[in-house]
């Protein structure tokens, strides 16, 4: 499917974000990282800039801490800099059928200016990365994926486009720089409120639902892409802007809403870990299949009749009622006891009645909710929640119960229609 000798020299495990903190490189050692066009906007405000993804980025300011800033996005609102992301357009009339043959999603039922989480798969069916696809119309798709995997996709992408160019296929892919083109994150209950301020009056955010996408003026700077989705569990936006004009769109935003505060990598971590949310590289990797990671509702269903994507002959046999193919499930943890214990941080073992029997992908002490909670992989016969387990911190065994996720109510701005 893809040209081997450019893929080998690829790592798709990318196991460097193992918690909230431990991926972030001092920028000491950071000669290499690339700046995004906030870089400076970012020292302006207070930013500790960290080497993440291969770009200089906050983790967090000097005004608030990451907990401080992780409540105020669950009660107030917050605006992130997302532009390490690989943002990609797709076009031509063998758009979608291109797209399809990397991915499960069903792209071709997509009403258009709707957006879909997907994962890219290998033959094996596991996950080369998770992104998002917008449908804008039937010849033309908007992808944002992964910073860490962004040379991966782009070889994945190119490669796919190449191949469908040979077959006479009408195809072309436009990868935006960051340079060229940035992307910020609005998120919060007044994420959306705040917007609007920003927006013509004749451009209604009461109609584009979560997972919806369309073009608008936004501060003045025209051709926006706006889509309702995020990395928090909060109702908010995503925001593709000219680099040129991110900073004049930045600050509007602040100043349309003094609660709206910049926040940095650590309170994205949290929040999403808390919203349940997969971490690519700690979470899911090429080692990882749908199923296994709790995504198998990302396999659309058309695409299970039709069997014609990267690796639909084993996730297809793990879908089967019954199967014996599935040996760890992705569950969620919450320690028991008193705050002063200690969080269980990526891989830390689990165990039951003195058995291995699994480890953690992702943990922190939870904001929100005042205890530490935890991600991770555990054997199929032990996934149901409310059993009880063991989380070896250290060389000490700590209690915990596997719950469902997330672990905090979402609030996404769903269609009451659907």
């Amino acid at each position: 499917m893809f040209t081997m000798n450019k893929l080998k020299q690829i790592s798709f495990t990318c196991g460097k974000f193992q918690n909230c903190l431990r991926s972030f490189s001092d920028v000491n050692n950071a000669v290499n990282a690339r700046h995004t066009a906030l870089y400076d906007f970012h020292l302006k405000h207070g930013g500790k800039m960290v080497n993440y993804g291969g770009y200089l980025l906050p983790v967090q300011y000097v005004d608030q801490g990451i907990r401080a800033s992780h409540l105020r996005t669950r009660r107030q609102g917050s605006v992130f800099d997302v532009s390490h992301m690989l943002q990609t357009y797709v076009r031509g009339k063998c758009a979608i059928s291109c797209m399809e043959s990397l991915c499960t999603a069903d792209i071709q039922g997509m009403p258009d200016g709707t957006s879909s989480l997907t994962v890219f798969t290998n033959s094996n069916g596991g996950i080369f990365d998770d992104l998002i696809v917008s449908k804008v119309n039937g010849h033309t798709l908007y992808v944002v994926s992964n910073a860490e995997m962004k040379t991966q996709d782009m070889v994945i992408m190119q490669d796919a486009v190449d191949r469908f160019k040979a077959q006479g296929k009408d195809v072309n892919l436009e990868f935006l720089p960051t340079s060229d083109q940035s992307l910020i994150a609005v998120q919060g209950p007044e994420a959306v409120s705040t917007l609007e301020k920003l927006l013509p009056k004749s451009y209604n955010l009461d109609k584009l639902y979560f997972m919806h996408t369309s073009l608008g003026e936004v501060a003045g700077v025209a051709n926006c892409r706006i889509t309702r989705c995020g990395y928090t569990g909060e109702d908010g936006v995503e925001v593709s802007v000219p680099s040129t004009r991110v900073q004049h769109v930045t600050e509007a935003l602040l100043d349309a809403n003094r609660s709206l505060k910049l926040a940095g990598l650590g309170a994205r971590d949290s929040l999403r870990l808390e919203a349940g949310l997969c971490l690519y590289g700690s979470d899911i990797n090429a080692e990882t299949t749908p199923v296994e990671a709790g995504l198998a509702w990302l396999v659309a269903r058309r695409r299970r009749n039709e069997a014609n994507f990267p690796g639909a002959s084993h996730i297809l046999t793990q879908l089967q009622p019954g199967t014996k193919q599935i040996k760890k499930r992705r569950i969620g943890l919450v320690m028991n006891g008193q705050k002063q214990i200690p969080p269980a941080r990526a891989g830390v073992q689990i165990y039951a009645k003195d058995r291995n029997v699994g480890y953690i992908t992702s943990g922190c002490p939870s904001p929100s909710l005042g205890k530490n909670v935890a991600m991770g992989y555990i054997s199929e016969d032990l996934k149901k929640p409310g059993t009880l387990v063991q989380l070896k911190i250290r060389d000490t065994l700590y209690e915990a119960t596997i719950v469902r996720m997330p672990f905090v109510n979402s609030n996404y701005y769903i269609n009451p229609n659907k």
